[in-house]
């Protein structure tokens, strides 16, 4: 039986010329996410900010969302944020933090359920302090920043200097544009999305090691290959694999975005967005890099084609 091959066998399809539309598409994408940052910041969950969030559902399976955010500012609890979510008939409010303690915050609670309970049903309700809010987000960048720092020092100690660079940067490339789908779409950020980036990083990472270590075998057998034959030659010979793993990924992640329920479908969206930018990463902005940066050649004697072609 034959098996199904998804990349053709002995392909030379040149991705290196890509490199012209790619990279000026993510320097557009980092300096809009960069702007945007600075200018708006991200729409951070009730784990960073704070105060109380409630997640309701109309018994008649239509919701007045007018009608909820001009009762629910009436209660004199602050700026209150009323949207939809999820299917029909489903609505969030999120109450700012209130001065005094768990009392007042449980006093935000009870005026919701007494005021909506008659015509909707309380699916969430959550509450974080100040105080641990502000410890979440402490924790949260340190984990981040910590996990990163050993990304980083891995892919230094993995590869050559030159591949190691192109890792480390094609790493941050894949952080920045996962931020900036936070920034872009105005998903909420919270504790959720934290791990959503470390998983991000270890899929980036997954992705540019495996192509990364062709491309240090193949340039030990051929010496004088040009740079960009030879980065061509390496993404060729992996690519079965990439879309493998890559479609394999995805389709799991949409059966969760379609069908997880609204607790885990902000993940699995981030989730996601993030396989399809680490597999493009790998392909168009970290392996063309090594090209700007030099690729170094081996000391190893140039191998015969038809002697390599067997060793395949």
């Amino acid at each position: 039986m034959r098996l199904i091959r998804l990349w053709p066998e002995n392909s030379h399809f040149d991705f290196m010329r890509f490199r012209r539309f790619s990279f000026p598409l993510s320097a557009v994408i980092s300096i809009l996410t960069a702007v945007m940052l600075l200018s708006g910041g991200l729409h951070f969950g009730i784990d960073f900010q704070g105060g109380t969030l409630m997640e309701i559902q109309a018994r008649s399976g239509q919701a007045d969302v007018g009608q909820i955010r001009q009762t629910a500012q009436g209660f004199g609890f602050g700026d209150v944020e009323v949207q939809e979510f999820g299917s029909a008939g489903e609505v969030s409010l999120r109450f700012p933090i209130q001065e005094g303690g768990e009392a007042a915050q449980a006093a935000v609670v009870q005026k919701a359920r007494d005021t909506f309970s008659a015509e909707y049903d309380f699916r969430r309700v959550e509450t974080v302090g100040p105080r641990v809010s502000g410890e979440l987000v402490q924790s949260g960048t340190i984990g981040v920043v910590l996990s990163v720092i050993a990304v980083l020092f891995y892919l230094w100690f993995r590869f050559e200097r030159e591949l190691a660079m192109a890792s480390i940067i094609g790493t941050l490339h894949d952080i920045v544009l996962t931020i900036g789908f936070f920034v872009i779409t105005g998903h909420e950020f919270n504790m959720t999305s934290i791990a959503a980036i470390l998983t991000i990083v270890g899929y980036s990472l997954n992705e540019t090691v495996v192509v990364f270590d062709r491309t240090r075998e193949l340039m030990r057998r051929y010496k004088t290959m040009p740079a960009e034959e030879l980065l061509n030659l390496s993404i060729n010979h992996t690519m079965s694999r990439t879309i493998m793993t890559a479609m394999t990924t995805a389709l799991s992640l949409l059966a969760l975005v379609l069908f997880g329920g609204q607790a885990i479908q902000g993940f699995a969206q981030v989730m996601l967005y993030g396989v399809v930018i680490c597999t493009y990463s790998a392909i168009f902005i970290s392996s063309p890099m090594l090209i700007y940066i030099g690729l170094r050649g081996s000391e190893a004697v140039k191998v015969p084609e038809g002697r390599a072609a067997a060793a395949e």
